[in-house]
């Protein structure tokens, strides 16, 4: 994650703070290195399972007939069962003669113990893992299967290798002995301790972050603010002016309803609504509210009339008809929506439009795509109009087994065999405050996934009106990140192209989540920007990129500043006479459980 990490004097202006011992400055530094080394970890964690929660889920059944059907293949041609079987079994001999050169890839943490180079029964262990490791998935790239089946039968077996490796047990892992023994076994004591809480609290899953550090409205979500409108959808949040002047035209920001708000306003120093607020900009918030089985009738006509009336409420408060939006990941494809079912309306209000790591054409390849059949999403609808919801904790299990070693066994190890608390990071805090999703939203966003409907014109219908992207002649400013896996940059590169306004797009070199929590600050940030004219080929555009040091954030103020209007005094006070101040910020709808 990029965090700002700014001059001990520049930081504190004006305190005691600033004028500092030279070794009270160093071990400041290193503080906010080491929190920054341990936030870019949290973030790269989070980036597996944020965002774009899958929304069509895993069935045991159709997992064990993907790996059913790659060995099923492999034992019908028996020239490769035994190649593999024999090329298995002379690297195990060499293993166990000692002469395997076999090792962990370097990004492999699990065997970082020295133990497991030194001692020769580990180390024989780990290589013969290794060895039957590639062997399995070896397997997987020489079968006869479509494409589709074949990246199945990878993920279903990986779940399989994985679970087997040696460090998931106490024997296995030196390093949780080691633990016990210095410990006094105490250190076991309390792995299951962690066990036995997370078999009653979180299905069995080891914690993926200690929560006790955070507060939403505390810690979290501080910047201030008011509720000035509440409907039965959403709050709309308006934030305090920190300027004396702001720009004529508000911006309201539009977060997925797959997950709470806040990653907007995530903390001091690293929230994007504090960044715009300083910049002058009129910044309103979207706060949804989390569902439970009695919303279940909730779809996307529900959410954008919801937007809408939110809309005029902030044209009322501001006096001025024109707005700017921003819709990220889910929240990108509500925009998106909206935005057609407005042009549709030949209603002009909205200026420019911004998508952070969004994706609207679905025919690229993706994570939750490999998980796509008729028969998955036919099973994934039927669940939740059951229950009324798509339950966020069942949302997050799923992407949990997607990344089996960074969200499951590296939790199981560090919670259980060390005994460790997890990890205290605000971004995976945010992410474990699951939301619901309304059984009939669900099934419209796996429509439109399943059959790409923001692609085509006219074959969505919104609030009585066909949705027609090419109809929108809002700008378009869209940020795509070179290491998501979750919606690729390929991907989010379309995104403008389907619009009729003007379309910029801008790469940042992060990952998901480091894409949306990016503040200047950060040395080792940066983003690419390329001709203004999108060429259908994105690799084409990357080529002619030029890197630019620091965050997307500054550059998108300055776009976003041309697109703004004039500069005039600041607001004495939040809301209006006819959208008073309900409550204070970050509202009542964000605190709410999914526990629908």
């Amino acid at each position: 994650m990029n965090v700002a990490v700014k001059p001990i004097a520049e930081a504190h202006p004006g305190s005691e703070r600033a004028a500092t011992t030279p070794e009270s400055s160093t071990r400041e530094i290193i503080r906010n290195l080491t929190r920054q080394l341990q936030e870019d970890v949290g973030a790269q964690a989070v980036d597996t399972v944020v965002a774009a929660n899958p929304l069509v889920g895993l069935d045991p059944s159709q997992t064990l007939a993907a790996a059913a059907r790659v060995l099923g293949r492999g034992l019908l041609d028996p020239a490769l069962l035994t190649r593999r079987l024999g090329g298995l079994v002379r690297e195990v001999a060499l293993v166990l003669a000692g002469r395997s050169d076999r090792k962990p890839e370097p990004a492999d943490r699990r065997f970082f113990d020295e133990t497991w180079r030194d001692h020769p029964v580990y180390r024989r262990w780990m290589q013969a893992y290794l060895e039957w490791r590639e062997a399995v998935l070896g397997l997987v790239d020489e079968v006869d299967l479509d494409e589709k089946s074949r990246e199945r039968g990878r993920f279903a077996l990986t779940l399989l290798v994985e679970a087997l490796a040696p460090t998931n047990t106490l024997l296995g892992n030196p390093g949780a002995i080691k633990r016990a023994f210095e410990t006094g076994g105490w250190s076991l004591w309390r792995g299951a301790g962690h066990l036995l809480t997370d078999l009653r609290d979180n299905g069995g899953l080891p914690s993926q972050v200690d929560s006790k550090p955070f507060t939403v409205g505390k810690n979290l979500a501080t910047t201030p603010g008011a509720v000035v409108h509440r409907s039965k959808v959403l709050e709309l949040l308006h934030y305090r002016p920190q300027t004396g002047e702001v720009f004529e035209r508000p911006i309201l920001l539009v977060p997925p309803q797959v997950n709470k708000f806040y990653v907007l306003d995530l903390a001091p120093g690293r929230s994007l609504v504090e960044f715009l607020v300083k910049q002058g900009f009129q910044t309103f918030v979207v706060s949804w509210r989390n569902p439970t089985p009695g919303q279940r009738d909730w779809g996307l006509d529900a959410y954008i009339q919801a937007l809408l009336d939110a809309l005029d409420a902030i044209a009322e408060i501001t006096g001025t008809s024109e707005v700017n939006l921003l819709g990220a990941c889910a929240g990108g494809i509500t925009t998106a929506v909206l935005l057609g079912h407005l042009a549709a309306r030949g209603d002009d209000r909205v200026r420019s439009a911004t998508f952070p790591v969004t994706v609207l054409d679905t025919s690229a390849p993706s994570m939750v795509g490999m998980l796509t059949s008729e028969q998955t999403v036919t099973s994934s609808v039927r669940r939740s109009r059951r229950r009324g919801v798509l339950r966020g904790r069942d949302m997050a299990r799923v992407f949990a087994w997607l990344r089996p070693n960074d969200l499951v066994w590296n939790y199981w190890v560090n919670n259980y065999l060390l005994g460790n608390e997890p990890p205290a990071f605000d971004i995976l805090y945010w992410n474990a405050d699951s939301t619901n999703l309304p059984a009939t939203l669900h099934a419209e966003f796996l429509d439109l996934f399943v059959k790409n409907y923001l692609v085509g014109r006219g074959t969505l219908a919104v609030l009585g009106t066909p949705i027609d992207l090419a109809a929108v002649r809002s700008d378009v400013y869209t940020i795509g990140a070179v290491t998501d896996h979750i919606t690729p940059w390929q991907a989010v590169y379309r995104t403008p192209r389907l619009f009729g306004g003007k379309g910029t797009f801008v790469l940042s070199s992060s990952g998901h989540i480091q894409a949306i929590v990016n503040p200047p600050g950060n040395p080792k940030a940066k983003y690419f920007v390329g001709p203004e004219k999108l060429d259908a080929d994105p690799e084409k555009w990357q080529r002619a990129a030029e890197a630019r040091a620091g965050s997307w954030w500054e550059h998108w103020a300055g776009w976003l500043a041309e697109r703004s209007g004039a500069r005039r005094p600041a607001p004495e006070h939040l809301g209006s006479a006819a959208h008073p101040e309900v409550a204070p910020a970050p509202g009542r709808y964000v605190h709410q459980r999914a526990d629908g």
